[in-house]
């Protein structure tokens, strides 16, 4: 099993791309050969995509985009980008039309039309956010997972190497602690295990270690979401006490007393009071993100935990049974399997899936800078 994470398999070397490079752009392209590699299954009888992913494009746009990814991976975000500002001209074409014709006998026409680029458009910026997320993942030298069907041999599932120290290298300690908190919580592995206990072999049906990966990736994707909120609110708690401060040194006696030493007495009190509240909003963002966390209500853990984009959704959905499911769900027969894998494993996977999960949180605010995206 020592194939199932390899580089990206061999592609043809043909270029069909759906945007329309500048005269630049070209010549950049001219000065670059394709890039081959050629991939070995070995015994496993692991097969890969064109991406070593298990989700393959969907749509024409999607394909020729994976096609500069991996020929011409310097030319990708300016590739995306231009797709993405296409996308968005044509669906707003598409909605301008309808709202021109709304009195007329064709409303109803121009309405089906723009609800119909509106699910092409869909496909396709799932697809864009996949390649940007196997972007993320390649900027680490970390593959995707392939399917696991192709993985798995007499019942047994390996996959090296690990790559735990690239996956936990993306993290700032405190973050990074969480991570390997929860790692421990879903494989039931303390968190300082030795090499033994992580070699030491378990038994889990695929559908269960489907469920454990996709709740890493809503993880990932929350605490991507909790940490920059905790950062923001740290910044004005800051902010809001240097201003108090400045304001309060700001004052003269006589603006304090002009009454005397009632309103002096007074106006004291309520600076000391704001200062304490100050204080506490300072102390509660300065503290660790897992006790931040801890002080969520529960609107604030449902906004940070849910994903924001219909196409985030989708995708999740889509990645999973294709990793998980031989017929593209997690309902077939083959979910029920008790597969025998180590330890060591069943880590890549959750932290691979928590990646997955903070990458998805960074495409969507990329994508949103071109293309609105239909909230969830």
């Amino acid at each position: 099993m020592d194939h199932c994470i390899s580089p990206l398999s061999t592609l043809k070397p043909r270029i069909t791309p759906r945007f329309a490079p500048g005269p630049a752009l070209q010549s950049v392209t001219r000065r670059f050969r394709p890039l081959t590699v050629v991939v070995g299954a070995g015994a496993s009888h692991c097969e890969f995509s064109s991406l070593n992913s298990p989700l393959d494009p969907r749509t024409r746009p999607g394909k020729d985009l994976s096609t500069v990814l991996q020929n011409h991976p310097q030319l990708f975000h300016l590739a995306v980008a231009q797709e993405l500002k296409k996308l968005a001209d044509d669906r707003e074409l598409a909605l301008s039309r309808m709202s021109l014709s709304a009195a007329s006998h064709e409303a109803c026409l121009h309405r089906r039309i723009a609800q119909l680029k509106e699910q092409e458009c869909q496909i396709v910026v799932e697809d864009v956010m996949y390649l940007l997320i196997f972007y993320k993942f390649s900027e680490i030298k970390v593959h995707l997972v392939p399917k696991l069907s192709r993985c798995i041999y007499n019942g047994r599932l390996e996959i090296w190497p690990s790559k735990d120290w690239e996956l936990e290298s993306l993290y700032s300690f405190e973050i990074l602690e969480m991570i390997r908190e929860h790692v421990s919580t879903v494989i039931g592995l303390r968190v300082n295990s030795s090499v033994t206990d992580n070699w030491a072999m378990t038994k889990i049906t695929r559908q269960m270690l489907g469920r454990v990966y996709v709740a890493s990736i809503l993880y990932g994707y929350f605490l991507k979401s909790a940490s920059l909120r905790h950062r923001l609110d740290r910044i004005l708690a800051l902010e809001s006490q240097d201003l108090h401060l400045s304001h309060r040194t700001s004052l003269h006696y006589q603006e304090m007393c002009p009454n005397g030493m009632k309103n002096l007495l007074f106006g004291r009190i309520g600076n000391i009071q704001a200062k304490y509240k100050g204080s506490s909003r300072l102390e509660k963002t300065q503290g660790k993100l897992s006790g931040y966390v801890m002080g969520f209500d529960p609107d604030t853990l449902q906004r940070c935990a849910k994903l924001r984009s219909e196409v985030a959704v989708n995708l999740v959905k889509n990645h999973c049974c294709a990793l998980f499911g031989d017929d593209g769900t997690m309902s077939s027969p083959e979910t029920d399997e008790v597969i025998s894998t180590s330890y060591s494993s069943v880590k890549r996977l959750v932290l691979e899936a928590v990646a997955f999960g903070s990458f998805l949180w960074d495409t969507e605010e990329c994508i949103e800078t071109v293309y609105k995206l239909k909230e969830n």
